[in-house]
């Protein structure tokens, strides 16, 4: 009955594929209509609002700390601040660049005509790609993070997976392992070892969540039955629906825990904010951008997201090849919200697109407008040549000084590590300098910059390390790049004092 359900949603994705530019605008007409009912409408005239580009006059694009002051009132229980009525639900989230606890609004419109719906259309695109899967005959496993609440407060929060497993169906939990109060526990340590004895019993045929994350509790769950590959836990298991961090650097330690079977890998991006994008064609890396989920966006090009009168451009005008900022509007109340990823697309009309970086997470120490997407394809190309994997790492600026060039310091959590770290270092560079051309022209001659130093760390160091922070858990992400040398210093100063 299920697979039944999926068939028939197929067609409206490739009839939403077709109109986007159509949807877009009615979205934003759809939005507008409802924010003419709340205190922010009124601070920003939508009355008088007709079009797009009245709206791009009238609101200006924000960073969560200048949105804070609305949400901190509808924290406080104020109806009708950001979207009509109280708002019961946020999704609590620390970031990527910065330490500070975002509040996101979760409202019952995003829930179920977002968040929801972008689940079932991940299952849709599954289910066209492999007709004859028994997804639910089985169990799903969804890594999900804790909820932060107290019994005195208006509202409820918690990381995005939690907010969603409280909210979601009754029945929903017949295909979903393992019970909710192991699945909400907040001490991921305890909860690591209750996770893996609940769901070894278990028939799990798909799993969802950080691939970092979900890489510890597998390994896990082999350590507990003296196994070495999933096959022989769960022979079922047929589909990895990943988000949050580049997948590529990961895809060989899953292969190898997978050998013997065919496990499919399936990209979303969805985040606090919303539910955007989703793999739609089995065999390509890119995702298609959902634009009937009651989210408008617009687009800022990397380079001018800085300036003061940085000027957007919606959906129907974006280009190939082209690094932007996403900004969105949405049915959680979240208006010109600059969400911090950067995008580039990959093909118009349908619309598709890659992350590429964070608009505060890459590294310009010297001009090399290193992005995320560089560094990640460039050590997963590395790390192919040199027979190696990794599990996690981080990248941070050595700056210039009297004796030496200033250049870029790795942090690499190998399974096995390279037996000779200089050639890895030099195959990572000659991989970098391909994808990146400022880098290329900074590398060049060593003057500008120096030949990368790679350290290669003891096992388990950034799991230490995440969760000295308070960041240990199926939410959390190891920031990949830096502009400056704070987190590559404390796991320095974690390494010696271990040593």
């Amino acid at each position: 009955m299920v697979k039944a359900y999926l068939d028939s949603r197929l067609d409206r994705l490739h009839q939403t594929a077709e109109k986007s530019d159509q949807i877009q605008s009615d979205t934003l007409q759809s939005l507008l209509s409802k924010g003419r009912e709340t205190l922010f409408g009124a601070d920003h005239d939508f009355e008088n609002i007709r079009n797009c580009d009245q709206f791009r006059m009238r609101v200006p694009i924000r960073s969560y700390e200048s949105l804070f002051p609305y949400i901190e009132r509808s924290l406080s229980g104020e109806r009708n601040v950001l979207w009509p009525g109280a708002i019961r639900w946020f999704a609590k989230s620390s970031g990527t660049t910065n330490d500070r606890s975002k509040f996101i609004p979760v409202t019952k419109e995003s829930l179920d005509e977002c968040h929801y719906k972008g689940g079932r259309d991940v299952l849709t695109c599954y289910n066209a790609w492999q007709p004859e899967h028994t997804l639910f005959e089985g169990k799903s496993l969804v890594l999900s993070g804790s909820l932060h609440t107290t019994s005195d407060s208006p509202y409820q929060a918690g990381d995005i997976s939690a907010v969603l497993l409280e909210n979601m169906p009754w029945w929903m939990h017949y295909f979903r392992a393992p019970s909710k109060e192991i699945a909400l526990m907040g001490n991921w340590e305890e909860k690591l070892d209750r996770l893996a004895e609940a769901i070894i019993p278990e028939d799990i045929t798909f799993l969802s969540g950080v691939p970092s994350w979900m890489l510890v509790l597998l390994k896990r769950v082999l350590e507990l039955q003296g196994k070495t590959n999933l096959r022989e836990v769960w022979p079922n298991l047929q589909l990895f629906i990943h988000g949050a961090v580049n997948f590529e650097p990961y895809r060989p330690l899953y292969q190898q825990l997978s050998a013997g079977y065919n496990l499919h890998f399936l990209e979303t991006y969805n985040a606090s904010e919303g539910f955007f994008a989703l793999q739609d064609r089995e065999h390509h890396k890119d995702m298609l951008l959902m634009t009937d989920y009651g989210v408008y966006y617009e687009f800022v090009p990397l380079n001018k997201v800085n300036e003061p009168d940085a000027h957007a451009i919606p959906l129907e005008s974006v280009e190939l090849g082209i690094a932007y900022a996403m900004v969105i509007t949405t049915n959680a109340g979240l208006w010109r919200y600059l969400i911090g990823d950067t995008v580039e697309f990959t093909t118009l009309r349908p619309y598709r697109l890659r992350i590429v970086g964070r608009t505060k997470h890459f590294i310009n120490a010297f001009g090399e407008e290193l992005m995320v997407e560089n560094a990640e394809s460039a050590l997963a190309k590395a790390c192919q040549q040199c027979q190696v994997r990794i599990r996690e790492f981080t990248v941070a600026p050595i700056f210039q000084s009297k004796e030496q060039a200033g250049g870029h310091e790795w942090l690499i959590e190998f399974e096995e590590s390279p037996s000779d770290l200089v050639h890895f270092a030099e195959q990572l560079d000659t991989e970098l300098r391909k994808v990146n051309a400022d880098y290329d022209a900074k590398r060049t001659g060593n003057f500008a910059m120096a030949l990368p130093k790679v350290h290669a760390v003891e096992q388990g160091l950034f799991y230490r390390w995440m969760s000295s922070r308070g960041k240990a858990g199926a939410q959390h992400k190891v920031p990949r790049l830096s502009n400056d040398r704070t987190y590559i210093e404390q796991l320095q100063e974690l390494r010696t004092c271990a040593g």
